[in-house]
C-alpha cells in the first residue's frame, strides 16, 4: 500500500467504507437477484424485498451511482456486471460475498478486541462447528473461489511426480486436491474437515466429478488422526487460526502422517521478523484478533522451527509471482 501522504486522501480511504456497505447490504437483500432480467421501480423492489419504500429508494440512487445497476425513468436494473457476477443462479455468482458481511461485522470490533486483548464478536463464542449453514456455506464459497486459482498456481510450484496420496487438512471444498489430480491424475486426495464441513465437501467433490477419487475424514485437526503413509500433507490457511502451542501439534501430526519423504506444504500468510510485511498479513493478523479466539499470522522462523521439532529436512521458502507464500519441507529416511 502506498503511504498516505495528504488529508484528502487519508479521508477517502476512510471513507470507502460506505460504498462498501451499500453493495453488501444490496446483496444480503437479495436486490440482483430481483432485477435479474427486469427492470423495476423502487416501489416494486421494496415489495419484493419486504423493505421501506422510501428508504429502498435512497439505497437504490446510491447503487446506481456505482454503475452496479442502472436507472432509467425511475425503473432500475441490473447491470451487466452484476447479471453476470451477484446473481445467485449464473454459474459466476460471488456467493463468497456473504463471508464479506460476516468480515463486516467481526472488524467493527476491532477496537474492542484491541483493548481486550482477544476476539470480542458474538459469533466466536461459537466454534467454527456450531455457527450455522449461513455463516458456514458463504465461507466455503469463499474459500473455494480463492483456492481454485491459488490451487493451480501451488499445484504448478511443486513437484507432484511420483504424488499417488495427498491429505488436505482443513481442506474445506478440496479446491487444492483438485487441482493436484489436474496436474496428476494419479493422485487420489482426502479431504480431512469439520463434521459440519464434510457434507459441503462432498458437494463440491460430486460436482468436480471426483467421487470416489477424493474422499473425506471428518474431525477436529488438533484431536483426531489423520491416517498416514500420505506422499504429501496440505495446511493451506489453517495455520493462522491457531496459536503457537497448537501449530507445533499441528505439524507434528502432519509429519507423523507422511512416508518418508513425503512433503508438508503450508500455504499462508509468511511474516517477516518484525511483523510488518507482507502488508496484507498484517491486516490478516487483525483479522485473526477480532474473528478468532486466538490466531496470528506467523513469522518464517516460527514456521521453520515448528516444522524442524516435526523432524522436517530441506526446509523451503516458496513465493510465487502473486505473492503465495509457501513453506515445503520433507520428512528425513
Amino acid at each position: 500500500m502506498n503511504p498516505i501522504t495528504t488529508p484528502a486522501e487519508l479521508m477517502e480511504i476512510i471513507n470507502a467504507f460506505r460504498i462498501s456497505r451499500l453493495i453488501l447490504s444490496a446483496f444480503e437483500l437479495g436486490l440482483f437477484d430481483h432485477l435479474s432480467e427486469k427492470s423495476l421501480p423502487s416501489s416494486v423492489l421494496a415489495e419484493k424485498m419486504r423493505t421501506n419504500p422510501r428508504t429502498t429508494d435512497r439505497l437504490l440512487n446510491a447503487l446506481s451511482g456505482t454503475g452496479i445497476i442502472t436507472l432509467n425513468n425511475r425503473n432500475f436494473s441490473n447491470s451487466t456486471f452484476a447479471e453476470k457476477f451477484l446473481v445467485s443462479t449464473s454459474p459466476f455468482f460471488m456467493g463468497g460475498l456473504g463471508h464479506s458481511v460476516s468480515l463486516w461485522k467481526t472488524w467493527n470490533t476491532l477496537t474492542d478486541a484491541v483493548k481486550e486483548g482477544h476476539s470480542v464478536a458474538e459469533i466466536v463464542k461459537n466454534d467454527i462447528d456450531h455457527r450455522g449453514d449461513a455463516w458456514l456455506e458463504p465461507f466455503i464459497a469463499t474459500m473455494h473461489a480463492r483456492g481454485v486459482g491459488q490451487g493451480r498456481e501451488l499445484a504448478a510450484m511443486l513437484d507432484l511426480s511420483g504424488r499417488t496420496r495427498t491429505l488436505d487438512v482443513g481442506g474445506g471444498s478440496g479446491a487444492f486436491t483438485f487441482a493436484f489430480i489436474e496436474k496428476n491424475p494419479a493422485i487420489t486426495g482426502v479431504i480431512f474437515d469439520l463434521p459440519n464441513v464434510v457434507p459441503i465437501t462432498q458437494k463440491y467433490i460430486d460436482k468436480a466429478g471426483y467421487t470416489g477419487i477424493v474422499t473425506t475424514l471428518k474431525g477436529d485437526y488438533l484431536r483426531e488422526d489423520f491416517g498416514g503413509e500420505y506422499d504429501l500433507v496440505l495446511m493451506s490457511a489453517i495455520i493462522h487460526i491457531n496459536n503457537p502451542e497448537e501449530n507445533a501439534l499441528l505439524i507434528r501430526k502432519g509429519a507423523a502422517a507422511l512416508h518418508a519423504g513425503g512433503q508438508l506444504v503450508i500455504v499462508d500468510h509468511v511474516m517477516n521478523d518484525d511483523r510488518t510485511e507482507p502488508f496484507i498479513g498484517a491486516l490478516f493478523a487483525l483479522n485473526m484478533v477480532v474473528g478468532t479466539r486466538h490466531g496470528d499470522t506467523y513469522t518464517e522462523k516460527e514456521l521453520r522451527k515448528w516444522m524442524e521439532d516435526a523432524g522436517l529436512v530441506a526446509i523451503r521458502l516458496i513465493t510465487s509471482p502473486t505473492g503465495m507464500q509457501v513453506m515445503v519441507g520433507f520428512l528425513g529416511h
